[in-house]
Order: structure tokens, then C-alpha cells, then sequence
């Protein structure tokens, strides 16, 4: 399967009436973060695909166009705190960063991010139980700490994200939050231990085989 996965920023090429012949082959969508509502209902609508979300930082209610007032992308599954059996591929979601002022919104201090990995693992144990494996994809706003993180607090990881692959050991940790903008001089994809890292801040191309298409 083919995975267009965004955050962060608006990209034309995929805010564009073109979309469908750039990107017509991804069977679906996974939104890290920080984006308008509209844009990633754009992506769902033009190319009729699945799309999980979750939130970054700096998401919240929109007031678009015609004065409705929206709270979640309308034609996308919020992925907070859940997940799920996608056509073989168990997907989980977090998102938020970490916490650098007292009234921000999707902020969450190390502590309140491990009850969060906490809250999620009696379903990752439950898929070890039916499915031999806890995850295959975990999405995040926040990059694990020490990985394609900056050096200051704001863009800090979290070390609960640590936790969780060492134990869980998905086959991918997708986040966002770090822009390349930011000249951190970070990768965009790391190794750490079998999970592979990626920083999909814009947008990347996944390819991937669900475990049991791997072993028929």
C-alpha cells in the first residue's frame, strides 16, 4: 500500500486541482499535525481516500469559508488516543507537543504524554494477542526525544515515545512538528532499533506491506 503522510505545512502540489494525477495512487492518508482542517478535507475529498488525523499544537475550531465553525476534518477519522485495523495495518495515534507555556492547547508535559502511552496499551496488548504484533504504525505531531528533535524546549521530543518503541517496537514512528525550515541539520529518517523514524513535516511517500501480504 501507498501512503501519502502530511503535517505542518500547506504544500501546493498537494493543494492543487492536480492532486488526484500527482498523488492517485495512495490507497490512504495520515495527518501528523498542524494543519488547517480544510486542507487535510481537501486531500480527503479530492482524492477519496481513508485519513487518520491528529493533532498538532497549533490545531483547534476553524471558522471557514461559509462561517461554519468546524472542530474535526469532516470526512477523516481522529486518531487521538485510538487505534486501528486498517486493511492488515494497526495504526495508533498521539499527538500534541510538548508543553512551553501554561494555556496552550494540545500540550502535554512528559508525565501527562506517558498516561497517554499508558491509556493506549490495553488495546496494543489486545492486536500482540490477535495479531502476534502491537503496532505497525505510530503517528505522532512530537518526534521521540533525542530523535530529529531541536534544540530547544518547544521542539523537544517526548521520552515517552521512547518508551513505547522499546517496548512496542512499531515498524514506523511517524511525526511532525520539526520543519526543515528550522535548520536544526536533523535527518528526516533514523533507525531506532527495528522502528524507522520518519519526520514528515510537508508530506512524504510511504510504501508498505501489511505483515500478512508479507508472509502469504
Amino acid at each position: 500500500m501507498r501512503i501519502l503522510t502530511i503535517s505542518d505545512e500547506i504544500v501546493p502540489a498537494i493543494y492543487s486541482l492536480n492532486i488526484k494525477q500527482r498523488f492517485g495512487d495512495v490507497d490512504f492518508v495520515l495527518s501528523c499535525g498542524d494543519l488547517p482542517l480544510y486542507y487535510v478535507e481537501f486531500v480527503v475529498t479530492m482524492l477519496n481516500v481513508p485519513c487518520f488525523y491528529i493533532w498538532g499544537n497549533h490545531d483547534g475550531p476553524e471558522t471557514q469559508q461559509d462561517g461554519e465553525v468546524v472542530t474535526e476534518a469532516r470526512g477523516a477519522m481522529n486518531l487521538e488516543g485510538r487505534c486501528v485495523d486498517h486493511r492488515g495495518l494497526l495504526i495508533a495515534g498521539l499527538g500534541g507537543c510538548l508543553r512551553y507555556r501554561r494555556d496552550g492547547t494540545n500540550m502535554y508535559t512528559d508525565a501527562e504524554m506517558m498516561r497517554r502511552v499508558y491509556l493506549l496499551m490495553p488495546r496494543l496488548m489486545l492486536n500482540k494477542i490477535r495479531h502476534g504484533r502491537h503496532l505497525d504504525i505510530m503517528i505522532t505531531h512530537a518526534p521521540p526525544l533525542g530523535i530529529h528533535n531541536g534544540p530547544d524546549y518547544p521542539h523537544r521530543g517526548f521520552k515517552a515515545f521512547l518508551w513505547l518503541m522499546d517496548r512496542i517496537q512499531p515498524r514506523y514512528l511517524i511525526h511532525g512538528h520539526i520543519h526543515l525550515s528550522y535548520g536544526f541539520d536533523q535527518p528526516i529518517e533514523s533507525a531506532y532499533g527495528p522502528t524507522t523514524v520518519i519526520n514528515t513535516a510537508g508530506y512524504r511517500l510511504l510504501d508498505i506491506e501489511p505483515l500478512q501480504a508479507m508472509s502469504a
